[in-house]
């Protein structure tokens, strides 16, 4: 085992692969689609609307905007290494990329469609009948439209940010201070539910363990019982998926709710609620600069 593997291993974190082997005729198909508003009712929202990648994989407002300007009830989760999470949407309710298409598909205040009207606006346009005919053998189908979109969406991986290079075992790609926030991130517990390849993504959590987040903020809603409105265990309610924290830099606001702008707000609510401190303004600007080396490379 070479010098950077050993790095890699000794880390709670594993780094972003830098490649992931895909069928390029999917990817470039998927990418037609995901950008295409035909497949939302009025043609005026595409999965790209509320999946912005030069923004981070995101919209950048609290609740995302679906057709007529209806306002939906979550802050859109990034798009941008969605591959390597568990489960997909806030509450987890799905488990495949494939399978999460059709939540916004089918919303009456996202995309407001479905898959005939979709497969007969495609079928119409000669460019989409032959591509998918080149992939699929059956052609324009409902299946066919979800791999090809997930695919490309499998294909959105930003690796190689300052942080993977350290793990890799390029420890000068962080500086000191960096290296400091980590090391909290570590010793403090963020990294008991931020590990893995995604730094989350990968179990589910209550989101208020040591005070009660949504009482001190007021108007609870729906989309604040979490999980519960998956599974309706008394449990499950406030339970969110972790989210990633990958490109977290680039995509505020935070929280399901998207009522924080500010990263560091966002860390001074999590060292409250989850960890049950109080974090000093220097502690937390430590670990601001190192969430800030989680920043990838946008895909191609």
């Amino acid at each position: 085992m070479t010098s950077i593997a050993v790095a890699a291993a000794n880390e709670p974190v594993a780094p972003i692969p830098l490649a992931i082997d895909l069928d390029r005729r999917k990817v470039a198909l998927g990418d037609k689609l995901f950008h295409d508003p035909q497949l939302s009712r009025d043609g005026s929202i595409s999965c790209a609307s509320c999946h912005v990648l030069s923004l981070g994989g995101v919209d950048r407002r609290q609740q995302s905007i679906g057709i007529d300007g209806l306002k939906g009830d979550f802050n859109a989760p990034t798009i941008l290494n969605s591959v390597f999470n568990f489960r997909q949407f806030w509450d987890g309710r799905v488990e495949t990329l494939e399978e999460q298409i059709d939540g916004p598909v089918h919303d009456s205040r996202e995309m407001d469609s479905n898959w005939p009207e979709i497969a007969a606006k495609l079928k119409a346009d000669r460019d989409y009948r032959q591509q998918f005919r080149q992939i699929y053998a059956r052609g324009i189908v409902p299946n066919s439209i979800r791999n090809a979109i997930a695919t490309y969406e499998s294909s959105l991986i930003t690796p190689n940010s300052r942080f993977d290079r350290f793990l890799r075992g390029d420890k000068k790609s962080l500086s000191i201070t960096e290296k400091e926030g980590y090391q909290r991130f570590q010793d403090y517990g963020c990294i008991s539910c931020h590990q893995g390849v995604n730094l989350g993504g990968n179990m589910f959590q209550s989101f208020g363990i040591f005070g009660d987040y949504f009482a001190d903020r007021g108007e609870i809603n729906k989309a604040d019982l979490g999980r519960y409105n998956v599974t309706q265990k008394e449990s499950d309610r406030y339970v969110f998926k972790v989210p990633s924290l990958r490109n977290i830099a680039r995509t505020s606001p935070y929280f399901h709710d998207g009522s924080v702008e500010s990263l560091a707000e966002a860390v001074k609510i999590m060292g409250r609620y989850q960890l049950g401190r109080s974090l000093k303004p220097n502690e937390i600007d430590k670990i601001v600069q190192f969430l800030n080396t989680l920043t990838g490379e946008l895909p191609n």
